[in-house]
């Protein structure tokens, strides 16, 4: 089967390289506004060769969407226009907004909507790396849009990625995915302005930081030109979350200034509960 990846960046790079080295696929092109981006996926061997969109979509059986979910939003109409039995996957990490671009296109059937629960802080293909999926859940949304054909392929592909398919509407992921990954992000972005605001002197933070505060942080090292549309597109559901947050961080502030170390004792053990769920 003949692949092509549209953004050969980390999402778009790691599945390149497995669906290679898995044999899902004996070709992958790769599509990328960055000529730079291409350079560096071929010298690689992240993918087969380079192509425009068209000419990749013709020559293609599978369209793999891998871009930010602001182009996601152009790009969507724009492939499913060009494609006639060809099967487009998006791997986008919000949903409504994007999907609501092809509500009625004639094509929508050709298409499944999925979000790989899996990545990392850095970006590009240098950042590209083999089994990244492997063991991860994955997100198909509004399967209900997409036909038979469509589904039983991207089921095929997540079982030879080793991903565990879940089955979600597109409203439900963008709330679920805002408590799960959108506030983490911000709360990593957050603790690193405040440590970044207190401390002048940046070799005191690397010389006491620990493993808890390096994986906190961690995620605040993720680039803006993905993370600013994914919160453009799932504002509501962010400044939710977000809200109850900061509700959460006054309660510790409070018991604080209170002095209240029993009550603060009563919150971690409440926080504890995580543990139940995460295991």
């Amino acid at each position: 089967m003949i692949v092509s990846i549209v953004g050969v960046g980390l999402m778009g790079g790691s599945i390149a390289i497995d669906l290679k080295e898995l044999g899902f696929s004996n070709q992958v092109i790769g599509v990328d506004l960055s000529q730079d981006n291409l350079d560096k996926a071929i010298r690689r061997k992240i993918i087969d060769k380079a192509l425009p969109l068209k000419e990749a979509i013709q020559q293609s059986s599978l369209i793999i969407l891998a871009t930010p979910v602001n182009v996601l939003s152009q790009l969507i109409p724009e492939v499913l226009d060009l494609v006639e039995d060809q099967i487009v996957f998006d791997l986008g990490s919000s949903k409504v907004e994007i999907l609501n671009t092809v509500t009625g296109h004639s094509r929508r059937g050709n298409m499944v909507s999925l979000h790989p629960m899996a990545g990392t802080e850095f970006s590009g293909p240098e950042a590209a790396i083999p089994r990244l999926y492997q063991d991860k859940v994955c997100v198909v949304v509004d399967q209900e849009n997409s036909s038979s054909q469509a589904l039983d392929l991207a089921k095929k592909m997540l079982n030879c990625l080793k991903m565990k398919p879940v089955f979600y509407n597109a409203e439900e992921h963008d709330l679920h995915v805002a408590y799960v990954s959108h506030i983490s992000h911000i709360s990593s972005f957050s603790l690193a302005l405040t440590v970044l605001a207190k401390e002048e002197n940046e070799k005191r933070i690397f010389d006491l930081a620990s493993g808890g505060f390096s994986s906190t942080v961690r995620l605040a090292k993720s680039n803006p030109n993905m993370w600013v549309p994914i919160f453009e597109q799932n504002r509501d559901n962010v400044l939710d979350v977000l809200e109850e947050h900061i509700i959460s961080l006054g309660k510790f502030r409070t018991l604080l200034l209170e002095k209240d170390f029993k009550g603060l004792e009563k919150l971690i053990n409440q926080s504890n509960e995580i543990k139940r769920i995460l295991g």
